[in-house]
C-alpha cells in the first residue's frame, strides 16, 4: 500500500513540478521579458529549485563517449555484450581499438567492474569507468530496476547474484581477466571466484576490492548497526512492498528506491538542506559553474532503483546478520564458500580512512579468508583522508587509488 501512495503522490506532484519548471524557464531565460522584472533572478532560482525538489529523477546515462589521453581525445561506445533478467553486461570500447593512433587495445587488460546493487545505478561508478579506460579494456555490470522486471522472469536471490558474476566472468574469459568490485558485491565476487576456485575452473589473474563488507563484525558502522538491531521479519514486514500496477514488475517484492533515498537523506539531512540552499544562492548570484555542479551531483545522487526483495534480505541476513562468509558457513546452490580455495588470483583490497559505510578492516578481512594466495600475491591500501565514494570517484580515486590500481593489474596481466 505504501508503494501505491508514493504513486499516487508523485502523479499529483507531477503538474507542480511542471509549472515550475516552466515558470523557472519564464522567469530566467535571457529572451523572456518576465526575466526583466524586478526580483526576476530570485524567483526563476526559487522555481528551479521546486521542480529540481519534485521531480522524477531517471536512470542516468554513462554518457562515455570520449576519453582524454595524454592531451589526445579519442571516441569511446557503448555495446552490450550480455543481457540476463536483472542485468546488462555493458562494454566501453574505444573506437581506436583497430587503428594506430594507440596501441592496440587488445594489448590492454581487460577489466570487469562489478557494480553495487544496493540503491543507486551503475552510473555511480562512471569516473571509475572512465579512469580505467586509459588503460584497458572495461566491462561493467549494468543492473536492471526491478520493478521493470515482469514477475515471468522469477526471483532474484544473492545466489543468483553469485550466478550472474560466474557466467561473465565465464564470457569474457578468465584467462586475462582482472575484477574489481566496488562495495556491496565484493561478497558475491569473493564467493563466485571462490566457488569457481573450488571446482577447479580457470579464474581471473587479479581481484581488487574496494570499501566491500567482507566483514562486518570489523568496525561496525551506523549502516551495519542498522541491519543487526532489527530482526529479519522486520525487515520484510517494513521495507518490502509489491511494485504498482503501472510498471513492468507489477506484483513483484521490492526494497523500493524511493525508501533507500529516504533513508540515503536521512544520515545527513543538514548537508543536504545547506546544499539545496547553496544551489539556489548559486543561481541568484550568477554562479552557473557551482549551479551545474549540483545538479549533476544529485542527478545521479536521486537517481534511484527498486532492489529485488528477495536478494535485499539474502545480503542482510547473510552478510550482515549471520557474517556466514568469515564464518566459513556459507553455502551458494548447495556447495560451500571457500575462499582458501583461490590460488591462481591476486587480491588488492583498499579502504577510505573515513569511510562510514564500510568500517576499517572490513574489505582487509579477505586476505585471512584467502589463505591460499601466496602472500607476495596480495596487496592492500588505506586512503587518507577519503571517504566510501572518494577510493573510486573523484580526485583521490584518479591521483592516489587508480595508479596503485593500475599498477597492480599490470602486474598480473597477460605477457
Amino acid at each position: 500500500m505504501l508503494y501505491q501512495m508514493h504513486e499516487l503522490g508523485r502523479a499529483w506532484m507531477a503538474p507542480i513540478t511542471y509549472w515550475a519548471d516552466a515558470n523557472a524557464k519564464m522567469f530566467g531565460a535571457p529572451g523572456s521579458w518576465l526575466s526583466s522584472l524586478p526580483g526576476a533572478t530570485r524567483v526563476a532560482a526559487g522555481y528551479e529549485l521546486l521542480y529540481r525538489i519534485g521531480k522524477d529523477y531517471e536512470k542516468p546515462e554513462f554518457g562515455i563517449h570520449s576519453i582524454d589521453i595524454d592531451g589526445n581525445v579519442y571516441p569511446v561506445i557503448e555495446r552490450e555484450m550480455a543481457r540476463k533478467p536483472f542485468c546488462r553486461l555493458l562494454r566501453f570500447k574505444r573506437y581506436t581499438d583497430d587503428a594506430g593512433n594507440l596501441k592496440e587495445l587488445k594489448d590492454d587488460p581487460p577489466v570487469l567492474v562489478v557494480a553495487p546493487l544496493s540503491g543507486h545505478h551503475a552510473t555511480l561508478l562512471r569516473d571509475t569507468v572512465r579512469t580505467l579506460l586509459r588503460d584497458h579494456k572495461v566491462y561493467i555490470t549494468d543492473w536492471i530496476d526491478a520493478r521493470m522486471v515482469p514477475t515471468s522472469e522469477g526471483e532474484f536471490t544473492l545466489d543468483d547474484y553469485v550466478g550472474y558474476v560466474q557466467e561473465f566472468i565465464r564470457r569474457i574469459g578468465a584467462d586475462d581477466l582482472h575484477v574489481i568490485s566496488v562495495c556491496q558485491p565484493t561478497v558475491p565476487v569473493l564467493a563466485a571466484i571462490s566457488l569457481m576456485a573450488a571446482r577447479g575452473e580457470k579464474t581471473p589473474r587479479s581481484m581488487v576490492m574496494m570499501g566491500g563488507p567482507i566483514d562486518t563484525r570489523q568496525s561496525p558502522t551506523a549502516v551495519n548497526n542498522l541491519a543487526t538491531e532489527k530482526p529479519l521479519w522486520w525487515f520484510e514486514s517494513t521495507v518490502i512492498h509489491p511494485v504498482p500496477a503501472n510498471y513492468p514488475g507489477h506484483g513483484r517484492r521490492v526494497y523500493p528506491g524511493f525508501l533507500q533515498h529516504m533513508g540515503f537523506m536521512a544520515m545527513n539531512p543538514e548537508r543536504h538542506a545547506q546544499s539545496h540552499w547553496d544551489f539556489y544562492q548559486d543561481l541568484v548570484k550568477g554562479d552557473l559553474d557551482d549551479a551545474e555542479s549540483h545538479r549533476r551531483f544529485y542527478d545521479e545522487y536521486n537517481a534511484v532503483l527498486d532492489m529485488p526483495a528477495e536478494y535485499y534480505l539474502d545480503t542482510v541476513r547473510i552478510v550482515f546478520q549471520e557474517h556466514l562468509l568469515p564464518r566459513g558457513l556459507w553455502d551458494v546452490a548447495g556447495e560451500r564458500v571457500d575462499p582458501a580455495a583461490i590460488t591462481g588470483t591476486a587480491l588488492l583490497t583498499i579502504e577510505g580512512e573515513l569511510d562510514d559505510i564500510s568500517g576499517e578492516g572490513q574489505t582487509r578481512a579477505a586476505h585471512a579468508l584467502c589463505s591460499g594466495i601466496a602472500k607476495k600475491d596480495r596487496q592492500h591500501l588505506e586512503v587518507k583522508g577519503a571517504g566510501h565514494y572518494g577510493i573510486f570517484s573523484g580526485r583521490r580515486w584518479r591521483t592516489q587509488v587508480y595508479p596503485k590500481v593500475r599498477e597492480f593489474i599490470a602486474r598480473y596481466a597477460a605477457g
